[in-house]
């Protein structure tokens, strides 16, 4: 499916950072700055976590263009993108206890009903013919037993997740975790995750980038997809 935009509002992309002292050590560590220098499309996922309305604001808006080449682009290269949205289910007692009554029926119900497709961004683009389109149940996308996506994309061979969407300190962080510790060559779209400031943003890109996977830009993974073909 596609939707026209929505009315113009503010947008914006976060001041994105890695600091020079994490470069350099990664560096001296493995002899390069980044972990993963080439990919495979065709072996290569897109996952956009929970871009749906709940989430607003302007860096969330910020993000949309982004995600939306990067779809387009590993899409024309033979790569997939799976979209990934909040799911309702049943709240445990604990988390009922942690976030309160009200608050957990409001995060519970953050994903939207209807059609998955429907509830994403207006903006973007979906191909729900080749397109993966799944609810999680955790903050990860990859947790065992509460999303399916790792078991659909274990068949198709996939072995590299280009990580976007929100929040970067929350689900895109969790997911991108359990991506790794699954195996996956992860890699996350620095201006294509969005948080609440800067400050926390960059922190999250900050450990991801030292412990869990790559960390770029978007026109960086344009080229990687690109010469991958």
């Amino acid at each position: 499916m596609s939707a026209q935009p929505a009315a113009e509002a503010p947008s914006q992309v976060h001041d994105w950072v890695i600091p020079e002292r994490e470069y350099a050590r990664q560096e001296q560590r493995r002899g390069r700055r980044h972990a993963y220098t080439r990919l495979d499309p065709v072996r290569t996922a897109l996952v956009v976590v929970d871009m749906v309305p709940f989430f607003d604001g302007p860096y969330v808006r910020g993000i949309i263009p982004q995600i939306e080449a990067l779809a387009d682009a590993l899409r024309r290269a033979g790569g997939l993108a799976a979209w990934v949205l909040p799911g309702p289910s049943e709240p445990s007692a604990a988390r009922r206890e942690f976030y309160g009554p009200e608050v957990v029926e409001i995060f519970r119900t953050s994903g939207g009903s209807g059609p998955l497709a429907g509830r994403l961004w207006p903006q973007f683009t979906v191909d729900e013919d080749r397109d993966l389109l799944v609810e999680k149940e955790a903050a990860s996308a990859f947790f065992p037993g509460l999303s399916p996506l790792p078991g659909l994309l274990a068949p198709r061979g996939i072995d590299t997740v280009l990580v976007c969407g929100v929040v970067t300190d929350v689900c895109v962080a969790g997911t991108a975790r359990d991506a790794f510790t699954l195996g996956l060559r992860v890699i996350v779209a620095a201006d294509g995750t969005a948080a609440g400031s800067d400050e926390v943003h960059n922190a999250t890109l900050r450990t991801l980038y030292r412990s869990f996977g790559d960390v770029r830009p978007t026109t960086e993974i344009l080229d990687l997809i690109r010469d991958g073909r």
